[in-house]
């Protein structure tokens, strides 16, 4: 399996710097760095970009409301550029907290978006003129939408790669049918390896039915916490905090993504306990309220033998690169390590 991490994007550059240059050294294949709504993760990804030789490098995620399509392809073959080929770009449609409350945008069609972002990704690309009559974007802008002035471009610079790779976070059914079918890779979010399948494996097997070859293998990148040792089940509560937030305050009653695939594992009456304690500000409680069985097998927390077993239920499940956060050590060390473990399985 590839070994994969995150950067915090909140690090100093100097410091993410050093960190990266000591991942890429233990043998870790790729880096991604998140945005939310700090600082971006574009600047982070151009200094590493330069810091760096070998690793990969993602943006996991940027959103697909608050850059336009073209501004997605010119990001993404800037920093393949910058980085000799080493970069993925990782999107997400996040959700109306951040896009209606921080960028001002409807969170509207999106599915639709994220597919017709795609589209005209690959063909900015591939540096044919932006055409697209579409039911979100249309290209060149209608005269009737603007000064009619508008005129079809193409891509200035002739890239590093017309190929650049392309992951999806995506949780629903519909969304992750899409990603199989359409894209590189897929990173889902909270995965307990044994109960992928009762919720996405008929997206996933309808996806894989349309895919195109030439795409290559599907990339799943899944993964938790990290930490090997004799004494590192105690790391396994460390995942609370974050998986409480996510089941419990990323969305509304009735509109959370985390809190629909933690009822699709079997935890309905959970989800419903977390999202509510969260949402009147009983953070500790929300936390607490998580079921141990959950925060067990959603993290990779353990000695050999344990961490070996949750690598081979996640091979069994389909998951083709891990993406994890390492505790309990020195990051490089941990990882170091976990892909020593990793030859086993």
């Amino acid at each position: 399996m590839r070994i994969s991490t995150s950067l915090n994007y909140a690090t100093d550059p100097q410091t993410a710097a050093a960190q990266a240059r000591e991942l890429e050294a233990a043998g870790v294949d790729r880096i991604w760095i998140p945005e939310a709504y700090g600082f971006d993760a574009v600047s982070l990804l151009g200094y590493l970009a330069a810091s760096t030789s070998t690793v990969e490098l993602a943006s996991g995620i940027l959103n697909t409301y608050s850059r336009t399509p073209a501004l997605l392809a010119q990001t993404a073959a800037g920093l393949d550029a910058l980085s000799g080929g080493r970069f993925v770009l990782g999107l997400g449609a996040s959700g109306p907290q951040v896009i209606e409350g921080f960028h001002g945008l409807a969170y509207d069609k999106p599915l639709t978006r994220t597919k017709e972002i795609i589209q005209i990704c690959r063909s900015a690309w591939r540096r044919e003129r932006l055409v697209h009559d579409g039911d979100v974007f249309t290209l060149p802008l209608p005269s009737d939408q603007g000064t009619g002035l508008g005129k079809p471009l193409k891509i200035i610079n002739h890239l590093k790669r017309s190929d650049i790779p392309i992951y999806i976070a995506a949780l629903g059914p519909k969304s992750v049918e899409e990603t199989a079918a359409t894209c590189e890779g897929w990173l889902p979010f909270l995965v307990y390896p044994e109960r992928m399948e009762q919720v996405w494996g008929n997206s996933v097997v309808a996806g894989l039915a349309r895919r195109d070859p030439a795409l290559g293998q599907f990339d799943v990148v899944a993964g938790g916490l990290v930490a090997i040792g004799d004494d590192a089940a105690q790391y396994r509560d460390f995942g609370r905090p974050v998986a409480a937030l996510y089941i419990g305050g990323m969305g509304a009653r009735g509109k959370n993504f985390y809190n629909d695939v933690c009822r699709q594992y079997g935890f309905a009456d959970e989800a419903s306990a977390v999202q509510e304690a969260y949402l009147e500000g009983r953070k500790e409680e929300a936390a607490g309220l998580l079921p141990d069985e959950l925060i067990e097998n959603t993290s990779l927390c353990g000695d050999d033998a344990y961490v070996i077993d949750r690598l081979a239920a996640y091979k069994e499940a389909g998951v083709t690169s891990l993406n994890v956060m390492p505790i309990g050590g020195e990051p490089a060390n941990v990882l170091g390590r976990l892909r020593e473990l990793a030859e086993h399985v």
